[in-house]
């Protein structure tokens, strides 16, 4: 009976956030609201709640999540250093003038910036405010340009350094704690947000090569929707290395000495801080009124992040106090198929849940309660990790609430119907990613 709870709480908490109400406090609301019913009705113990200051004090004690808050500082000073505006400017100069030259360089920009900054909403909105209308003059198709920009924006998600892998390394963490619990294993090995970015390089770059692949697909197939643009001047070598080497002369700080084991993500975060401000200075767009910007926002930001894991911190005591992560355990390890039914389906619910909340919802409510199960089931953490990054990735681009989408719509006069047309084939290879890295899960121990 009391897994007929859980299940009611999940569903009462997914239509309450359908229906627009703040994340943090929904999930910390309707959980109390089951939990006080549950009490007076015999089906809860409410000593579940009694653990939640505990819950708490692991949560802002983290030093793994002390990552977030850095790398969104980095990631909004990047943006408004104004780094993209001169590498579009001149990638675009650079291969415009040949057939589809503008759409590719999207994508290299896109990539570019995903691994210098993580942060998808302000690449998003960088790249339709500054190609989108270049590319409607020019007559590129509506979709593709919709699609391109919205893909190439996400990027951040899967490729490092990502607040998603953060994110998911912490979660991740937790549940490989409890699966080795379950099982009785005392292996002090955990899963750290180094490895799922060692793991995410390769998935990332061949995700951006099958981007690629698909837009000389199409420039082949369809020539008129990639047309060539006119171009003034050819950028000089200079120009272009002057746009190239921050963006790559940051990569390199970050990912490279994280990569090598140098620094942690933290404190390569903060390094990354420091190469975003020294940016700034260099583009002479470093003020007090800038970095005072920069601080609200990253405040804004992790207070959203760190209110939604509170509240999910609530929601999961609460879904295990009515015995919701045994019933979904016994659910799954008793499908016909196996282990990899379960995970089939797991990945299926993920994609769903997709089309109507967001990727850090997924992280805090879902993942642990499915993550534990999944790892008892011998998955590889990290393998699952970057599994999971790249099906939640799909959230920022799945209509109807795509964030992605939003972002672009607010931005430019494009057409709902042309942008839901132009994110398809995007989606679609993703899910083509993750059918690869199922087949091949070496893919993520090439690095």
């Amino acid at each position: 009976m009391e897994a007929w709870w859980a299940l009611l709480l999940f569903l009462t908490v997914t239509g309450t956030l359908m229906a627009g109400f703040p994340v943090a406090f929904t999930l910390g609301g309707v959980s109390l609201w089951f939990a006080l019913i549950g009490f007076l009705t015999g089906w809860f113990d409410a000593d579940f709640i009694a653990a939640l200051p505990n819950r708490l004090n692991g949560i802002l004690n983290n030093a793994t999540l002390m990552a977030v808050p850095v790398f969104v500082f980095m990631g909004v000073v990047l943006e408004k250093a104004k780094l993209a505006e001169s590498l579009l400017q001149n990638m675009a100069a650079l291969l415009g003038g040949k057939k589809g030259g503008l759409g590719f360089a999207l994508l290299i920009v896109g990539m570019l910036l995903a691994a210098s900054t993580g942060i998808v909403g302000a690449t998003v909105v960088t790249l339709g405010l500054l190609a989108m209308p270049v590319m409607q003059k020019q007559g590129y198709d509506p979709a593709l340009s919709a699609g391109t920009i919205c893909a190439s924006g996400t990027l951040g998600q899967i490729i490092p350094p990502s607040i998603v892998l953060v994110l998911l390394g912490d979660v991740l963490s937790n549940a490989y704690q409890q699966a080795q619990l379950q099982l009785q294993i005392f292996n002090p090995k955990t899963v750290s947000v180094q490895d799922l970015f060692m793991g995410a390089l390769v998935p990332g770059f061949l995700l951006v090569l099958l981007y690629a692949l698909y837009l000389l697909w199409v420039r082949i197939r369809r020539p008129e929707a990639m047309p060539e643009i006119k171009v003034d001047n050819k950028p000089s070598l200079s120009a272009i290395l002057q746009s190239l080497l921050p963006p790559l002369f940051l990569i390199l700080a970050v990912l490279g000495s994280i990569i090598s084991g140098i620094a942690t993500p933290t404190e390569a975060a903060s390094v990354g801080s420091m190469g975003a401000l020294l940016l700034a200075a260099i583009n002479r767009m470093l003020s007090i009124d800038m970095v005072r910007e920069a601080l609200k926002e990253t405040v804004k930001v992790t207070a959203m992040v760190f209110m939604i894991l509170i509240g999910a911190a609530l929601f999961s005591l609460v879904f295990k106090g009515f015995h919701g992560d045994e019933a979904v355990q016994h659910f799954l390890t008793h499908l016909p198929g196996g282990k990899a039914m379960a995970l089939l389906l797991v990945m299926l619910v993920l994609f769903l849940l997709g089309f109507i909340l967001d990727f850090i919802e997924i992280t805090f409510v879902v993942i642990p309660i499915v993550g534990p199960i999944l790892l008892m089931m011998g998955f590889d953490p990290v393998w699952l990790g970057i599994m999971i990054a790249i099906n939640l990735q799909t959230s920022f681009l799945t209509p109807p609430f795509g964030f992605a989408l939003f972002y672009l719509r607010g931005v430019s006069d494009v057409r709902t119907r042309d942008l839901y047309r132009g994110v398809m084939p995007f989606i679609g290879l993703q899910l083509l990613m993750l059918l690869l890295l199922y087949c091949y899960p070496e893919l993520v121990d090439l690095i």
